[in-house]
């Protein structure tokens, strides 16, 4: 270590130190660590859970075995036994931090743990049906298993379904650790709260963003940059358990940069919202959405390019 550090690093020690000394009040202060779920096990849960759901596409870098049941009977109790406890820990930490009292700690975390496994048969269900809508949506995708393999959309929905099965059973901090891991992997944010029906597509992905109250029908196809969001979060905590999300109907297209906003705002079935939209209001079912007067223009000679024709259908695919 260098002169100048070494004459100066007690006083930053002592510096840094002195500044946990808020008795408690800020929560960046607070050092019980070992009381609070653990990332890092509740990230190893979810890639568990994911090789239970695709036991023959994710590898199992873990165990050896000779008969695939019953290396999955071990991987299912390593997460029956992880998971529980992860849940009584969060269980607890939402009591002691909100000064809420709830009851049967241990019981409740059990009862959550072996509803999820239980729902895995559905939650499988579900993504057959995304798999398949990816591999009709998607031209470019050769073969299913390379929809498993390799598509981040699928990623991210996958580790939804997981997820919000938590949520819904009111599982505190876990659900959002689990999205928030598929997001930084895939960039793409699904709120745990989001209800998304079957044979959801998403293609390419990055930058989508689908808020907690969203609700998602059947055969929806999403591409990047799209955001199903809140229209206006100036009350912020006022608007907790309030739907501030849209709602999607059955067999809609949504483009990509497209932003749908506001809990009232619903798009009808089988319509399609061109790129780069920005709604507020429902749309009625059929309804194709564009922007109007589209015009593109060179900076090498200013001269404004053909205005996009709304008549021709082809600028709706934008891939």
């Amino acid at each position: 270590m260098g002169e100048l550090i070494s004459k100066n690093i007690q006083g930053v020690v002592d510096s840094i130190l002195a500044d946990y000394n808020h008795d408690g009040q800020r929560e960046i202060d607070k050092l019980d660590i070992f009381n609070k779920p653990n990332k890092k096990v509740i990230v190893d849960i979810i890639t568990k859970l994911l090789r239970i759901i695709y036991p023959g596409y994710i590898k199992d870098k873990t165990y050896r075995f000779y008969d695939i049941g019953n290396n999955l009977t071990v991987v299912i109790e390593d997460v029956a036994y992880n998971l529980c406890k992860q849940i009584t820990i969060a269980l607890k930490y939402k009591g002691m931090t909100q000064n809420v009292k709830i009851d049967n700690v241990e019981q409740r975390a059990e009862q959550a743990t072996l509803t999820l496994l239980k729902t895995i048969p559905k939650i499988r269900e579900y993504i057959e049906t995304d798999i398949e809508a990816i591999y009709e949506g998607d031209p470019a995708a050769e073969s299913k298993a390379e929809v498993i393999f390799s598509y981040p959309g699928l990623f991210a929905i996958s580790v939804h379904r997981v997820a919000h099965i938590l949520y819904k059973m009111q599982i505190p901090i876990i659900p959002r650790v689990m999205s928030e891991y598929a997001h930084g992997v895939t960039g793409i944010e699904i709120n745990p709260g989001a209800e998304i029906g079957k044979y959801f597509m998403i293609d390419h992905g990055t930058g989508i963003v689908i808020g907690e109250t969203t609700v998602i029908g059947e055969h929806v196809k999403l591409y990047q940059g799209v955001t199903l969001g809140a229209l206006s979060l100036k009350d912020g905590r006022k608007l907790v358990h309030k739907k501030r999300h849209p709602t999607i109907e059955d067999h809609v297209t949504i483009y990509s940069g497209a932003s749908i906003m506001g809990g009232d705002t619903v798009i009808g079935h089988d319509s399609v919202i061109g790129g780069n939209v920005f709604i507020t209001k429902s749309v009625a079912p059929g309804t194709k959405v564009s922007v109007k007067n589209q015009e593109l223009r060179f900076d090498e000679d200013k001269q404004a390019v053909k205005n996009v024709d709304e008549n021709d259908e082809t600028w709706f695919y934008i891939i």
